[in-house]
């Protein structure tokens, strides 16, 4: 499908296409780290055209090697041992999450299983600069629901139980590896710490957590000597301030707060872990210094690079750092940083064919909801729209609302593949931060407190009423279209506003928030009663009427605008029967759905295959309905795992493509 319709038109049609492969294959390279003594670089990159973990002396980098050979499932992230021999990592196996640890040595690339028990999920409890021979980790192989404490040995890899939890839902150890802290949720949603005294928790509380602070609160890490422990903390005040507590007295002081949002980031001292620098983030992440012994690198880097900057990694005599620049309108750039000789040298470039490509810049602002409440949100706009500063096309455009998963999370600036591409096909992309997002205080989180498919939804509406009224948007042609709660607000969009949007695209989103609840997986336990505080209780009557009420699939029958679904089969957290639910329900009343199914994919996609294939009948799809550009979806699908139970003459060219791709 060539360029159509007004929003092709003009300037937007004049713009070069850039290629779906540009912007959701494999990156060139990512996650840029230095070992701890500084001996060696590594990254994830493409091996076998599936990522994998690449290693290269420090100083020589071009002598590159790949330590690992996974040939199905990508490897998403990574850490080092503290003795600098390994590479450890985590994989599932076709989006399970049920996350086995695995080690490769960096010498001789031998890999092994570290956690190999089938059907358990790991979880990392402590790893330490100061302890070369041992992590600690938890496994939930005895009751799925919660993860005992082990030792693993980096050397030899035997576990040792170190602690038997029974009902805990976490273990802070301190920068020894010793197990300080215990975490047990309360049956009213919030939680209490408990200190642990060679392998016995205290029978009373060390510290109080109420539902209302829950999702802002919580540990940030001890000082090396273990006598002051670090909390983000909303105890007391709306946002959460950084703050650190004596253990001995108990005595806590503020270090840092800001009126608009939480503390989200900290930089800490890699020998003593006293926090150096802290960093809120409302509308951009903004960086503030504590210990001057990095405030000159800090102004050095903000003043040398382009866009956000980002410390990923330091050695342990914190001469060298690995440092991300973004700069939005080109890919993510990473550096070296020597602080000695005050020297950045370029390492990679995330993804080098974007470079020259016609990236779009983004836009944070506010939006004021109908009740008053101030909502952060990022705009994106087509090149050749004719925008002012980003934020004032010359004609209202066709828009895409991107919403976030979570729904405990948020939307931030930075780049996004997501706005890049539907800014490109001439979009715009407005992402907001509707009520019950996290990071900007409690008051605004608990906004969203039994708020599915009500307020939350209203904020969604009000920031299309918005784009509407500033003319960034024609109202006629906006798009919903998100995943896991965003797949949620899609489906919500569709059915109880059924008018307001001309189509939607659900990625692993709830349609039955009764089924959803029933099906949450064990190892979520401990935040079980925080959801039901949250959303509703479905063991009371008031409850289960509730999530029949804000669920998608009690309304599939006013659905009249066109629908696209993407799920995974594996998905542990919004099972398949969420999706499919809601196309038989539409199927029996003859309301056309598309409906695309991925045998080997979880919560999202994680192959890039996959996603590239459910991104090209995205885009025939909004091209179809909103009138922007699309590449064609020629082979895409043939590389991908794609099956389409339901609908695929509702699609443009779907059915002619999986013709193809059986071929």
């Amino acid at each position: 499908m060539a360029a159509s319709g007004d929003a092709a038109a003009g300037g937007v049609r004049d713009v070069p296409l850039i290629e779906r492969e540009r912007l959701f294959g494999n990156p060139s390279r990512i996650q840029g780290r230095l070992s701890p003594d500084g001996r060696w670089l590594s990254w994830i990159a493409p091996s076998n055209d599936v990522l994998n973990l690449w290693v290269a002396p420090a100083d020589r980098p071009d002598e590159a090697r790949a330590l690992t050979d996974e040939r199905v499932r990508p490897i998403r992230s990574y850490f080092w041992s503290p003795d600098s021999r390994q590479l450890l990592f985590v994989n599932d196996q076709g989006g399970d999450e049920n996350f086995r640890l695995f080690g490769v040595d960096v010498e001789s690339a031998t890999q092994r299983t570290l956690t190999p028990q089938e059907g358990v999920r790991v979880q990392m409890f402590g790893v330490s600069r100061h302890v070369r021979d041992h992590i600690v980790v938890g496994i939930n192989d005895r009751d799925p629901r919660w993860h005992d404490v082990y030792r693993l040995d980096l050397d030899s890899g035997a576990l040792t139980l170190a602690m038997q939890n029974d009902g805990y839902g976490g273990f802070l150890v301190d920068e020894s590896l010793e197990i300080r802290l215990a975490q047990r949720p309360r049956e009213d949603g919030g939680e209490d710490f408990f200190r642990v005294q060679d392998g016995m928790v205290e029978d009373e509380p060390f510290a109080r957590i109420s539902f209302e602070d829950s999702a802002n609160t919580g540990p940030a890490g001890f000082t090396r000597d273990g006598n002051t422990l670090y909390w983000i903390d909303s105890r007391g005040r709306d946002t959460a301030a950084l703050v650190a507590q004596n253990l001995d007295t108990g005595e806590m002081h503020e270090i840092a707060a800001s009126p608009k949002a939480d503390v989200t980031g900290v930089m800490a001292d890699p020998d003593t872990h006293e926090i150096q620098a802290w960093a809120v983030d409302y509308l951009r992440t903004e960086w503030h210094v504590i210990d001057p012994a990095i405030g000159d690198d800090l102004a050095f880097l903000d003043g040398e690079l382009e866009g956000d900057v980002h410390v990923t990694s330091r050695t342990d005599d914190d001469r060298r750092w690995v440092v991300v620049n973004d700069p939005v309108t080109a890919p993510p750039i990473t550096h070296l940083y020597d602080r000695d000789r005050r020297t950045l040298t370029t390492l990679f470039v995330s993804r080098p064919e974007l470079v020259g490509a016609p990236l779009a810049g983004m836009t944070p602002l506010e939006i004021t909801a109908r009740d008053g409440l101030t909502l952060t949100a990022y705009l994106t706009l087509p090149h050749g729209s004719g925008a002012d500063g980003f934020t004032t096309p010359d004609r209202p455009l066709p828009m895409v609302l991107l919403v976030h998963g979570g729904p405990w999370a948020r939307d931030d600036y930075g780049s996004n593949p997501y706005h890049q591409w539907l800014a490109n096909r001439g979009y715009a992309v407005l992402s907001v931060n509707y009520r019950g997002s996290t990071g900007f205080g409690k008051s605004f989180t608990a906004a969203g407190d039994g708020e599915w498919g009500a307020a939350m939804h209203d904020d969604l509406i009000d920031a299309v009423n918005w784009a509407v009224e500033q003319r960034v948007a024609d109202a006629k042609r906006v798009a919903i279209m998100g995943g896991s709660y965003g797949g949620y607000a899609a489906l919500a969009g569709l059915t109880l506003t059924p008018e307001t949007f001309a189509c939607g695209v659900d990625i692993v989103g709830p349609s039955n928030l009764k089924t959803l609840l029933d099906s949450i997986p064990p190892y979520w336990e401990a935040g079980r009663r925080q959801m039901y505080r949250r959303m509703a209780d479905p063991e009371t009557e008031a409850g289960q009427a509730w999530l029949s009420e804000r669920s998608p699939l009690t309304y599939a029958d006013r659905i009249v605008r066109p629908l696209l679904i993407g799920q995974g089969a594996n998905d542990p957290r919004v099972k398949q029967a969420e999706s499919d639910q809601i196309v038989n329900a539409m199927a029996e009343k003859s309301i056309p759905v598309t409906y695309v199914l991925f045998p080997d994919e979880g919560h999202g996609f994680a192959r890039p295959a996959n996603n590239i294939a459910f991104n090209a009948i995205i885009e025939a799809f909004l091209a179809e309905y909103l009138g922007g550009r699309a590449e064609p979806i020629d082979d895409a699908l043939k590389p991908s795992t794609a099956t389409v139970p339901h609908g695929a003459d509702y699609a443009p060219g779907l059915a002619a493509a999986l013709q193809t791709a059986i071929v």
